[in-house]
């Protein structure tokens, strides 16, 4: 293979910012990354991203959206959701004590994913979630 060429594969959607939206993204998720281990993760990672968005930005709001991106490699699968932003502050992982109904869903991806990174633009925040393939389940590279 040519150094300068790529075997990453990546897909995207838009979903509209309703509720019932969740589920047609885990299903994508799952569709796209069949047969793999990290679908269980991948799965999961996406339903939080994707409610999270629509439940604190402007993602679930009227004629609000949220977009998925979803990229698999030999050594990675990345998972990205952007919102639509007018959170006022960026997603960040909150510890919440046992009794919490809420705040938990970002600490929960940054236990299972590898790596989690907080993007901010004008336009919204694109949190990704990275699952590497070469570690066993709940590993962390050095």
């Amino acid at each position: 293979m040519h150094e300068y060429t790529s075997t990453a594969r990546v897909w995207g959607l838009t979903c509209p910012g309703f509720p019932e939206e969740v589920s047609r993204a885990r299903r994508w998720t799952r569709d796209i990354l069949r047969g793999s281990p990290l679908a269980d993760d991948a799965e999961l990672i996406v339903s939080e991203l994707s409610a999270n968005a629509i439940l604190h930005t402007a993602s679930g709001r009227e004629a609000g959206s949220f977009h998925l991106a979803l990229a698999v490699s030999s050594q990675v699968v990345a998972l990205s959701v952007t919102d639509g932003g007018g959170a006022g502050t960026a997603p960040k992982a909150e510890h919440q004590d046992q009794e919490a109904e809420h705040g938990r869903g970002l600490g929960m991806v940054s236990a299972i994913a590898h790596r989690v990174v907080v993007h901010d633009s004008d336009g919204g925040h694109t949190v990704t979630a990275e699952l590497f393939t070469d570690t066993r389940r709940g590993g962390h590279p050095c």
